[in-house]
């Protein structure tokens, strides 16, 4: 069990941590944004695109971080070190140049961030968006970032990174706003709802541009590799899925601890481990404590279905998007409150996209050495294996949980129907 001395060290590693991941957990149960009762589109604060001007300092720094992201061999900065693809596995991804007419390219793959803060992972992260990008063929992807509040270089990294992109080819939008989640009390998911929803903006607002079938990938800032990328991406194709999610871990104390537990619920319905009403996170090393089928193919490395998830880095298909308008919402009025990612997932299964799956070889985390501490412990995706068998295939259940926990806080944690509000607020399936 890990010491009770560790948890003040834990809660104040959340608040340091990306600001579209578990940090949710502090605003308590109220929310008192506005709330549409006719559609599931929100109305957000998010759009707002500001101008930013670039700090001379900062921009004096960005260009050894442009080098480290373009070249996986550059050796400046000390981060998470990733191992070379081998063998065949991911090659069916791989189109001939020669298939795509730039002028009309219908790109197959969409990167999508929200960012602030984070330069020092920045070399690793894009790095292997860039490594991946290359790999699927530059002509076929997309990526869109969305900076905010960036004090540390961040923005002038990226705002660098347009004419390096554009060289090799690639569709790189980059925006700015300056709307912070913590401005306002109440406001918290609906902010991180518009700011995601500006992220996919470049798809969103040019559906004719993209396929149902396009793939959209939304990584936080996170260490990871490219094989990460590659495997969610291979595993959303092999199984059939709507939607894939990685594993992300902090550490409380010596001891890997699951992150985004407040998103992630498993299809009996529960988080992934107990939280009590005192807020202790002591049975956090007991994932699925009460649905066996989860924790034995956790255990064993295979893909398994959940009802919700975002863990860090997540894949999924852009049909929901361009077909039924699936976007980022807040909580309807009446409704459990809970994190924009997890109603994404919600109105997933209501349109009938549920086939939802963590891929627990897929481990990341929110620093370079923290990722390789997690690397280290649970294994690179190479590690695991790159053979699949029938076991490895996932045993789709095509109905949700009939109830969900509502996690508002700590002290608040109900049951409830997993489609809660969706047909009052004229959510039509």
């Amino acid at each position: 069990m890990p010491p009770r001395r560790f948890k003040s060290l834990l809660r104040a590693t959340f608040v340091c941590l990306s600001f579209v991941t578990l940090a949710y957990f502090l605003i308590g149960s109220s929310f008192e944004g506005q709330r549409s009762r006719t559609t599931h589109v929100p109305t957000t604060t998010t759009d707002r695109v500001s101008e930013k001007k670039a700090s001379p300092r900062w921009l004096d720094s960005a260009p050894p971080f442009i080098e480290a992201i373009m070249n996986p061999e550059d050796r400046l900065f000390d981060r998470l070190e990733c191992p070379a693809l081998e063998g065949t596995r991911y090659e069916h991804f791989r189109r001939s140049s020669n298939v795509v007419n730039i002028t009309t390219r219908m790109p197959e793959y969409f990167f999508a961030l929200d960012l602030t803060d984070c330069a020092h992972v920045l070399p690793r992260l894009i790095g292997s968006i860039v490594e991946t990008m290359r790999f699927l063929g530059p002509e076929n992807c997309a990526l869109s970032i969305v900076e905010g509040r960036s004090v540390d270089g961040t923005y002038e990294i990226l705002k660098l990174l347009q004419e390096t992109l554009a060289s090799i080819g690639v569709e790189y939008t980059f925006a700015t706003n300056e709307t912070d989640p913590m401005a306002k009390e109440g406001v918290r998911i609906e902010v991180l709802a518009g700011l995601r929803n500006q992220a996919l903006k470049p798809l969103l607002e040019n559906p004719n541009s993209y396929a149902p079938e396009t793939t959209v990938i939304f990584l936080n800032d996170v260490a990871l590799c490219m094989e990460d990328i590659l495997e969610l991406i291979h595993q959303r194709v092999y199984q059939q899925a709507d939607m894939t999610c990685a594993m992300d871990w902090t550490f409380l104390g010596d001891n890997p601890t699951f992150y985004d537990v407040w998103i992630a619920s498993g299809m009996h319905g529960d988080s992934f481990f107990f939280v009590p009403e005192t807020g202790d996170w002591d049975l956090a090393w007991k994932l699925f404590w009460n649905h066996r089928a989860s924790a034995e193919r956790l255990e064993y490395g295979k893909p398994f279905q959940v009802f919700s998830c975002w863990n860090g880095a997540v894949a999924f298909a852009a049909k929901p998007l361009l077909e039924k308008h699936v976007r980022f919402r807040v909580s309807y009025e009446g409704e459990c409150f809970q994190g924009e990612p997890k109603l994404f997932c919600k109105d997933l299964w209501y349109y009938g996209y549920g086939k939802i799956a963590v891929i627990p070889s897929v481990n990341v985390a929110y620093s370079d050495p923290m990722a390789k501490r997690i690397k280290e412990l649970k294994g690179y995706v190479s590690r695991w294996g790159t053979t699949e068998d029938a076991s490895s295939k996932i045993d789709w259940k095509l109905k949700p949980p009939a109830d969900v926990k509502c996690m508002r806080s700590y002290e608040d944690q109900p049951w409830l129907p997993w489609d809660e509000q969706l047909a009052e607020h004229g959510v039509a399936p």
